[in-house]
């Protein structure tokens, strides 16, 4: 699924960095699931969390069964922009537009076009069902990353927003208070990885690679 910030790209690289460390039966947490993009890449036991109420609605309908639009005649840009203006009339479908038929994947950004000017739903549409399968079995949970329920000894890889770049509308993120949660969650047993552009000097690094972003 398109979502801003996703790791698509880098799952290759980081995964398996990752995946090495997982033991037999230890449960896979990703505290900031977003568009499913690293979790997708796991097998086993899985829960995805998101503090994101419409995102997880989507999630939690998808995997059951719900379908999303399947082209431009099914979801209109006036269909997107009324749904812009009042996402609790279709929580769900609003978990789904606001992000995948965005452009940029920013939250009910612009209605998003591909290179030929046409619709992106068709395209989303094919994307979207192509991932299903990959994420089958996994447990989605709606909460904050510090109320997340954590089986012991978990395998934790962590996605925040951020330091310094684009955040959601009307969203703050404490980056002081969630590098404090990491460090006492691995003090607790855990094992935790996080991506982010910067960290305390206490973290140790395993993977980079530059990049250019437009997030910033």
């Amino acid at each position: 699924m398109k979502y801003m910030g996703s790791k698509r790209r880098a799952a290759k690289h980081i995964m398996p960095i990752i995946l090495a460390e997982r033991t037999e039966h230890q449960c896979y947490v990703e505290p900031f699931v977003g568009g499913c993009n690293s979790i997708e890449h796991v097998t086993g036991w899985r829960i995805g969390g998101d503090s994101h109420k419409y995102l997880m609605q989507f999630w939690k309908s998808f995997v059951t069964g719900w379908q999303p639009p399947k082209d431009n005649t099914e979801f209109t840009e006036s269909d997107y922009n009324a749904l812009k203006l009042n996402p609790d009339s279709d929580p769900v479908l609003a978990g789904y537009a606001g992000f995948n038929l965005a452009f940029g994947a920013k939250w009910f950004g612009s209605f998003a076009r591909d290179s030929r000017n046409d619709a992106y739903v068709g395209q989303a549409y094919r994307h979207l069902t192509k991932q299903l399968p990959k994420i089958w079995g996994v447990q989605f949970v709606h909460s904050t990353y510090t109320n997340l329920q954590l089986p012991p000894n978990s395998l934790i890889y962590c996605d925040p927003p951020y330091k310094n770049a684009t955040k959601y509308k009307g969203t703050t993120f404490d980056h002081h208070h969630f590098w404090q949660w990491a460090k006492d969650k691995a003090n607790e047993g855990h094992t935790v990885y996080v991506s982010e552009y910067t960290a305390p000097e206490w973290a140790i690094e395993v993977w980079s690679k530059p990049q250019t972003t437009k997030l910033h």
